[in-house]
Protein backbone atom coordinates (compact mmCIF):
# COMPACT_ATOMS: atom_id res chain seq x y z
CA UNK A 1 0.00 0.00 0.00
CA UNK A 2 1.41 3.39 -1.00
CA UNK A 3 1.77 6.03 1.71
CA UNK A 4 0.39 9.49 0.92
CA UNK A 5 3.03 12.20 1.35
CA UNK A 6 0.81 14.60 3.29
CA UNK A 7 -2.66 13.66 4.46
CA UNK A 8 -5.30 15.68 6.31
CA UNK A 9 -8.18 13.86 7.97
CA UNK A 10 -11.24 15.50 9.52
CA UNK A 11 -9.47 18.76 10.38
CA UNK A 12 -11.68 21.09 12.42
CA UNK A 13 -10.84 24.39 14.11
CA UNK A 14 -13.20 26.67 16.05
CA UNK A 15 -12.65 30.15 17.39
CA UNK A 16 -15.35 30.55 20.01
CA UNK A 17 -18.69 30.15 18.24
CA UNK A 18 -17.09 30.47 14.78
CA UNK A 19 -16.01 27.31 12.94
CA UNK A 20 -13.07 28.36 10.74
CA UNK A 21 -12.35 24.89 9.34
CA UNK A 22 -14.89 22.09 9.40
CA UNK A 23 -14.12 18.41 8.87
CA UNK A 24 -11.60 18.95 6.05
CA UNK A 25 -9.88 15.93 4.51
CA UNK A 26 -7.28 16.13 1.73
CA UNK A 27 -4.34 14.15 0.31
CA UNK A 28 -1.31 15.91 -1.19
CA UNK A 29 1.31 14.07 -3.21
CA UNK A 30 5.07 14.61 -2.99
CA UNK A 31 6.29 17.32 -5.38
CA UNK A 32 2.79 18.70 -5.93
CA UNK A 33 1.93 22.41 -5.99
CA UNK A 34 -1.46 22.91 -4.33
CA UNK A 35 -3.32 26.20 -3.87
CA UNK A 36 -5.95 26.83 -1.20
CA UNK A 37 -8.25 29.31 -2.94
CA UNK A 38 -11.23 31.16 -1.54
CA UNK A 39 -12.63 34.45 -0.26
CA UNK A 40 -11.52 36.14 2.94
CA UNK A 41 -12.64 34.22 6.01
CA UNK A 42 -13.12 30.89 4.22
CA UNK A 43 -10.59 29.06 6.43
CA UNK A 44 -7.70 28.67 3.99
CA UNK A 45 -5.07 30.45 6.13
CA UNK A 46 -6.22 28.64 9.28
CA UNK A 47 -5.81 25.32 7.47
CA UNK A 48 -2.31 26.28 6.32
CA UNK A 49 -1.35 27.30 9.89
CA UNK A 50 -2.61 23.94 11.19
CA UNK A 51 -0.40 22.13 8.67
CA UNK A 52 2.56 24.32 9.71
CA UNK A 53 1.97 23.60 13.40
CA UNK A 54 1.26 27.26 14.15
CA UNK A 55 -2.38 26.58 15.06
CA UNK A 56 -3.77 23.80 17.21
CA UNK A 57 -6.88 22.17 15.73
CA UNK A 58 -9.83 21.03 17.82
CA UNK A 59 -9.98 17.80 15.85
CA UNK A 60 -7.59 16.44 13.25
CA UNK A 61 -5.25 13.82 11.96
CA UNK A 62 -2.34 15.30 9.99
CA UNK A 63 0.03 12.70 8.57
CA UNK A 64 3.41 13.21 6.89
CA UNK A 65 4.59 10.03 5.15
CA UNK A 66 2.23 8.07 7.37
CA UNK A 67 3.53 9.59 10.63
CA UNK A 68 1.16 11.72 12.71
CA UNK A 69 2.12 15.38 13.18
CA UNK A 70 -0.53 16.04 15.80
CA UNK A 71 1.22 17.51 18.82
CA UNK A 72 4.51 18.00 16.93
CA UNK A 73 5.61 21.65 17.32
CA UNK A 74 6.28 23.79 14.24
CA UNK A 75 10.06 23.85 14.81
CA UNK A 76 10.23 20.06 14.51
CA UNK A 77 8.09 19.65 11.38
CA UNK A 78 10.75 20.74 8.88
CA UNK A 79 8.24 22.85 6.97
CA UNK A 80 9.35 26.18 5.47
CA UNK A 81 6.87 29.07 5.78
CA UNK A 82 6.72 32.32 3.79
CA UNK A 83 4.37 34.97 5.14
CA UNK A 84 2.53 37.76 3.34
CA UNK A 85 4.43 40.42 5.32
CA UNK A 86 7.90 38.93 4.51
CA UNK A 87 8.84 38.93 8.26
CA UNK A 88 12.53 39.56 7.56
CA UNK A 89 14.84 40.60 10.38
CA UNK A 90 15.45 44.32 9.75
CA UNK A 91 18.77 44.37 11.65
CA UNK A 92 20.24 41.53 9.58
CA UNK A 93 21.66 41.61 6.07
CA UNK A 94 20.12 39.56 3.30
CA UNK A 95 22.78 36.87 3.76
CA UNK A 96 22.21 36.78 7.53
CA UNK A 97 18.45 36.45 7.05
CA UNK A 98 18.92 33.47 4.75
CA UNK A 99 21.47 31.93 7.12
CA UNK A 100 19.28 32.28 10.21
CA UNK A 101 17.44 28.96 9.90
CA UNK A 102 20.67 27.13 9.15
CA UNK A 103 22.28 28.52 12.28
CA UNK A 104 19.26 27.40 14.30
CA UNK A 105 19.77 23.92 12.88
CA UNK A 106 23.47 24.13 13.83
CA UNK A 107 24.91 23.76 10.34
CA UNK A 108 28.68 24.16 10.03
CA UNK A 109 29.82 27.65 9.05
CA UNK A 110 31.31 26.57 5.70
CA UNK A 111 28.10 24.68 4.84
CA UNK A 112 26.03 27.72 5.79
CA UNK A 113 28.08 30.00 3.55
CA UNK A 114 27.74 27.62 0.59
CA UNK A 115 23.99 27.21 1.13
CA UNK A 116 23.40 30.97 1.42
CA UNK A 117 25.27 31.56 -1.86
CA UNK A 118 23.28 28.79 -3.52
CA UNK A 119 19.92 30.14 -2.31
CA UNK A 120 20.66 33.74 -3.28
CA UNK A 121 21.73 32.62 -6.74
CA UNK A 122 18.52 30.61 -7.03
CA UNK A 123 16.38 33.73 -6.41
CA UNK A 124 18.71 35.99 -8.45
CA UNK A 125 19.88 38.08 -5.48
CA UNK A 126 23.53 37.09 -5.23
CA UNK A 127 24.55 40.74 -5.63
CA UNK A 128 22.31 41.86 -2.73
CA UNK A 129 23.84 39.73 0.04
CA UNK A 130 25.21 42.63 2.10
CA UNK A 131 22.14 44.85 1.89
CA UNK A 132 19.49 45.22 4.59
CA UNK A 133 15.77 44.56 3.98
CA UNK A 134 14.84 48.26 3.90
CA UNK A 135 17.23 48.74 0.99
CA UNK A 136 15.30 46.23 -1.18
CA UNK A 137 12.09 46.46 -3.16
CA UNK A 138 9.03 44.49 -2.06
CA UNK A 139 9.65 41.85 -4.69
CA UNK A 140 13.28 41.46 -3.62
CA UNK A 141 12.26 41.15 0.02
CA UNK A 142 9.82 38.38 -0.83
CA UNK A 143 12.55 36.56 -2.77
CA UNK A 144 14.74 36.73 0.36
CA UNK A 145 11.86 35.30 2.40
CA UNK A 146 11.51 32.41 -0.06
CA UNK A 147 15.28 31.78 0.00
CA UNK A 148 15.27 31.78 3.81
CA UNK A 149 12.39 29.27 3.91
CA UNK A 150 14.10 26.95 1.40
CA UNK A 151 17.59 27.12 2.88
CA UNK A 152 17.17 24.42 5.58
CA UNK A 153 15.93 21.95 2.93
CA UNK A 154 12.34 21.67 4.18
CA UNK A 155 10.07 18.79 3.25
CA UNK A 156 7.19 21.17 2.46
CA UNK A 157 7.06 24.85 1.47
CA UNK A 158 4.05 26.77 2.82
CA UNK A 159 3.18 30.14 1.25
CA UNK A 160 0.63 32.37 3.00
CA UNK A 161 -0.56 34.86 0.33
CA UNK A 162 3.08 35.71 -0.48
CA UNK A 163 2.29 38.03 -3.40
CA UNK A 164 -0.74 39.99 -2.19
CA UNK A 165 1.30 42.96 -0.85
CA UNK A 166 3.08 43.53 -4.17
CA UNK A 167 2.06 45.65 -7.14
CA UNK A 168 0.50 43.96 -10.16
CA UNK A 169 3.57 43.77 -12.42
CA UNK A 170 5.90 42.45 -9.68
CA UNK A 171 3.23 39.98 -8.59
CA UNK A 172 2.91 38.66 -12.14
CA UNK A 173 6.68 38.24 -12.49
CA UNK A 174 7.03 36.46 -9.14
CA UNK A 175 4.26 34.00 -9.99
CA UNK A 176 6.39 32.60 -12.78
CA UNK A 177 9.58 32.68 -10.69
CA UNK A 178 8.06 30.82 -7.75
CA UNK A 179 6.48 28.22 -10.01
CA UNK A 180 9.76 27.71 -11.89
CA UNK A 181 11.61 27.41 -8.57
CA UNK A 182 9.13 24.84 -7.29
CA UNK A 183 9.37 22.86 -10.52
CA UNK A 184 13.18 22.89 -10.37
CA UNK A 185 13.37 21.78 -6.73
CA UNK A 186 10.30 19.50 -6.92
CA UNK A 187 9.41 20.55 -3.39
CA UNK A 188 5.87 19.93 -2.19
CA UNK A 189 4.27 23.38 -1.98
CA UNK A 190 1.00 24.64 -0.53
CA UNK A 191 0.00 28.22 -1.20
CA UNK A 192 -2.91 30.24 0.18
CA UNK A 193 -4.40 32.86 -2.14
CA UNK A 194 -7.67 34.66 -2.88
CA UNK A 195 -6.47 35.44 -6.43
CA UNK A 196 -7.98 32.98 -8.90
CA UNK A 197 -5.56 33.93 -11.70
CA UNK A 198 -2.65 33.25 -9.37
CA UNK A 199 -3.99 29.84 -8.43
CA UNK A 200 -4.83 28.87 -12.02
CA UNK A 201 -1.38 29.85 -13.29
CA UNK A 202 0.71 28.27 -10.54
CA UNK A 203 -1.04 25.22 -9.09
CA UNK A 204 -1.12 21.58 -10.14
CA UNK A 205 -4.38 21.34 -8.17
CA UNK A 206 -6.64 23.97 -6.66
CA UNK A 207 -8.61 23.46 -3.43
CA UNK A 208 -11.60 25.81 -3.51
CA UNK A 209 -12.80 26.64 0.01
CA UNK A 210 -15.83 28.45 1.37
CA UNK A 211 -17.19 28.80 4.91
CA UNK A 212 -14.58 26.42 6.30
CA UNK A 213 -15.23 23.51 3.94
CA UNK A 214 -13.80 22.29 0.63
CA UNK A 215 -16.19 22.93 -2.26
CA UNK A 216 -14.13 21.26 -5.01
CA UNK A 217 -10.60 20.03 -5.70
CA UNK A 218 -9.15 19.78 -9.18
CA UNK A 219 -6.98 21.19 -11.94
CA UNK A 220 -7.77 24.66 -13.22
CA UNK A 221 -9.42 23.35 -16.41
CA UNK A 222 -11.64 20.99 -14.43
CA UNK A 223 -12.82 23.72 -12.05
CA UNK A 224 -13.44 26.14 -14.91
CA UNK A 225 -15.20 23.75 -17.28
CA UNK A 226 -16.96 21.45 -14.78
CA UNK A 227 -17.70 23.33 -11.54
CA UNK A 228 -19.69 21.23 -9.07
CA UNK A 229 -21.86 24.09 -7.81
CA UNK A 230 -22.74 27.74 -8.27
CA UNK A 231 -20.12 29.01 -5.81
CA UNK A 232 -17.23 27.40 -7.72
CA UNK A 233 -18.69 28.47 -11.07
CA UNK A 234 -18.84 32.13 -10.00
CA UNK A 235 -15.55 32.15 -8.08
CA UNK A 236 -13.41 30.60 -10.83
CA UNK A 237 -13.38 32.99 -13.77
CA UNK A 238 -16.42 35.06 -14.72
CA UNK A 239 -19.81 33.47 -15.00
CA UNK A 240 -23.18 34.90 -16.04
CA UNK A 241 -25.93 33.38 -13.89
CA UNK A 242 -29.33 34.18 -15.39
CA UNK A 243 -32.83 33.28 -14.27
CA UNK A 244 -34.84 31.05 -16.61
CA UNK A 245 -38.53 30.68 -17.14
CA UNK A 246 -40.30 27.47 -18.06
CA UNK A 247 -42.36 27.50 -21.25
CA UNK A 248 -44.79 24.97 -22.72
CA UNK A 249 -43.64 21.37 -22.45
CA UNK A 250 -40.90 22.30 -20.01
CA UNK A 251 -38.92 24.31 -22.56
CA UNK A 252 -36.46 26.69 -20.86
CA UNK A 253 -36.73 30.31 -21.96
CA UNK A 254 -34.55 33.35 -21.40
CA UNK A 255 -36.00 36.79 -22.05
CA UNK A 256 -38.87 35.09 -23.85
CA UNK A 257 -36.55 33.12 -26.16
CA UNK A 258 -36.40 29.31 -26.14
CA UNK A 259 -33.05 27.72 -25.27
CA UNK A 260 -32.11 24.78 -27.47
CA UNK A 261 -31.77 21.40 -25.71
CA UNK A 262 -32.87 22.83 -22.36
CA UNK A 263 -36.02 21.01 -21.26
CA UNK A 264 -36.84 21.31 -17.59
CA UNK A 265 -38.79 18.39 -16.14
CA UNK A 266 -39.21 19.75 -12.61
CA UNK A 267 -40.43 22.95 -11.01
CA UNK A 268 -37.94 25.83 -10.68
CA UNK A 269 -36.61 28.26 -9.97
CA UNK A 270 -33.95 27.52 -12.60
CA UNK A 271 -30.80 29.41 -13.58
CA UNK A 272 -28.29 28.99 -16.41
CA UNK A 273 -24.56 29.66 -16.19
CA UNK A 274 -22.79 31.05 -19.28
CA UNK A 275 -19.14 32.06 -19.57
CA UNK A 276 -18.70 35.52 -21.17
CA UNK A 277 -16.43 34.14 -23.91
CA UNK A 278 -19.04 31.58 -24.93
CA UNK A 279 -21.44 34.26 -26.12
CA UNK A 280 -21.37 35.35 -29.75
CA UNK A 281 -22.48 38.87 -30.64
CA UNK A 282 -24.50 39.18 -33.85
CA UNK A 283 -24.51 42.78 -35.00
CA UNK A 284 -27.51 42.25 -37.24
CA UNK A 285 -29.50 40.48 -34.58
CA UNK A 286 -30.75 36.93 -34.76
CA UNK A 287 -33.85 34.80 -34.36
CA UNK A 288 -34.51 31.31 -33.11
CA UNK A 289 -33.29 29.20 -30.22
CA UNK A 290 -30.47 30.57 -28.08
CA UNK A 291 -30.70 34.07 -29.62
CA UNK A 292 -31.60 36.88 -27.22
CA UNK A 293 -31.63 40.65 -27.64
CA UNK A 294 -30.12 43.16 -25.25
CA UNK A 295 -29.03 46.75 -24.86
CA UNK A 296 -25.43 47.80 -24.25
CA UNK A 297 -25.02 49.37 -20.83
CA UNK A 298 -21.24 49.51 -20.79
CA UNK A 299 -18.33 48.70 -23.10
CA UNK A 300 -14.79 48.65 -21.72
CA UNK A 301 -11.75 48.36 -24.01
CA UNK A 302 -9.00 46.28 -22.34
CA UNK A 303 -6.54 45.86 -25.21
CA UNK A 304 -6.91 42.27 -26.33
CA UNK A 305 -10.56 42.09 -25.30
CA UNK A 306 -13.57 44.35 -25.07
CA UNK A 307 -15.85 43.63 -22.11
CA UNK A 308 -19.51 44.46 -22.74
CA UNK A 309 -22.32 44.59 -20.18
CA UNK A 310 -25.76 44.02 -21.68
CA UNK A 311 -29.23 44.47 -20.27
CA UNK A 312 -31.27 41.44 -21.31
CA UNK A 313 -34.85 41.87 -20.17
CA UNK A 314 -33.71 43.33 -16.84
CA UNK A 315 -30.84 40.89 -16.28
CA UNK A 316 -27.13 41.70 -16.67
CA UNK A 317 -25.13 39.73 -19.22
CA UNK A 318 -21.35 40.05 -19.46
CA UNK A 319 -19.78 39.40 -22.87
CA UNK A 320 -16.08 39.31 -23.79
CA UNK A 321 -15.02 39.93 -27.39
CA UNK A 322 -11.47 38.97 -28.30
CA UNK A 323 -11.29 40.89 -31.57
CA UNK A 324 -13.95 43.62 -31.66
CA UNK A 325 -14.74 44.65 -35.21
CA UNK A 326 -17.03 47.57 -34.54
CA UNK A 327 -17.46 50.62 -32.34
CA UNK A 328 -19.84 49.87 -29.48
CA UNK A 329 -22.13 52.60 -28.19
CA UNK A 330 -23.91 52.58 -24.85
CA UNK A 331 -27.67 52.25 -25.27
CA UNK A 332 -27.38 50.58 -28.67
CA UNK A 333 -29.47 47.43 -29.22
CA UNK A 334 -27.77 44.08 -29.87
Amino acid sequence: MLTVFLSLRNVTKRFGSVTAVQNVSLDIEEGEFVCFLGPSGCGKTTLLRIIAGLETPDESLVLHKGESLDGVPARLRNFGVVFQSYSLFPNMTVAKNVAYGLECHRWRRDAINRRVEEMLALVHLEDQADKYPHQLSGGQQQRVAVARALAPEPAVLLLDEPLSALDAKVREDLRGEIRELQTTLRITTIMVTHDQDEAMEMADRIVVMNNGVIEQVGQATELYDRPVNRFVAEFIGRMNVLNLAVGPGGMATLAGTALHDANLSAEGPWVVGIRPEHIEVLSGGGNGANHVSGTIERAVFLGNITRITLDVDGQKLLVELRAPSQTLVRGAPM
